[in-house]
């Protein structure tokens, strides 16, 4: 009996220095998973982003760096490459089975990360304009300019080019005019540019511009370029506000503003009729 406890003895103690070190391990793994998850909770609330997605994140960073330290503890008592390399193979498979899954999460957190547009922003994605709803982890959510919701998979945003039109506080409008060849052109292009220079929100630099370039079948076509603030004023409603200050500045001086004519010619009464 005192020989059996004394084998049993002798085993813990030689197992002992194993023991408080898988456990030492253990518990810097776990407080370091803790701290690091806070860490990126609190990174992500400052840029913003979905409650949802940033406790999300956190936990998975905490869990994974919790996993990590438990295989090195059990790395002290056996061998974990077995275990670790049947866990690869049926990782594998699943990744396999849910690799659009896992490209629309792994484009989520991409998208988080950079953060090239946020939520409210007015953007261009996937070939959609809009207002930006929501950001997930799969799915990002877009209001467009009809009216609709559009959910779109976040790996078909990240893969084509994204257009952020809430950052560009600076844009360049281009307004396409035509007149009649019987109009001034530098008489149109003085008219042009007074009623421009009195946008809200118009920029001095670059200067408004007004080029003309075409010799169409019944007009001069021309286009009419100036940069405004967003902030002050929107892309659509400078370009709104522009177009109609222009169309009344032209009926005011009688600025002919040509149309596609057709002429329509019928046979004359009677010639179409044989000589007897």
């Amino acid at each position: 009996m005192s020989d059996t406890f004394a084998s049993l003895a002798d085993g813990f103690l030689a197992a002992l220095p194993n023991v408080l070190t898988a456990l030492l391990i253990f518990a810097l793994s776990y407080y370091a998973g803790v701290w690091l998850s806070r860490l990126l909770r609190r990174i992500l609330q400052r840029n913003n982003a979905e409650p949802g997605v940033s406790h999300l994140l956190s936990q998975i960073l905490k869990w994974t760096i919790i996993s990590l330290g438990v295989i090195a503890a059990l790395q002290r008592f056996f061998n974990v490459a077995a275990f670790l390399a049947g866990l690869g193979i049926l990782g594998f498979t699943i990744g396999f089975a849910l690799q659009n899954i896992m490209q629309n999460f792994a484009s989520g957190v991409i998208l988080l990360v950079q953060q090239p547009f946020k939520v409210g922003d007015d953007a261009g994605l996937a070939g959609y304009d809009g207002t930006v709803l929501k950001i997930g982890l799969r799915t990002t959510e877009i209001k467009t300019l009809d009216g609709r919701i559009v959910f779109l998979p976040n790996a078909d945003v990240l893969s084509q080019p994204i257009v952020n039109y809430t950052r560009a506080s600076r844009r360049r409008v281009e307004l396409p005019v035509s007149v009649s060849y019987d109009a001034d052109p530098e008489a149109v292009r003085g008219m042009i540019l007074n009623e421009v220079r009195n946008l809200p929100g118009l920029l001095d630099a670059p200067a408004p511009q007004v080029l003309f370039h075409t010799f169409c079948a019944s007009s001069i076509d021309l286009t009419v370029f100036f940069w405004v603030d967003t902030a002050v004023t929107p892309h659509p409603v400078a370009k709104d506000m522009a177009l109609t200050r222009i169309r009344q500045s032209f009926k005011k001086h009688a600025v002919e503003i040509p149309y596609p004519v057709q002429v329509v010619r019928s046979p004359a009464k009677g010639s179409g009729k044989k000589k007897k």
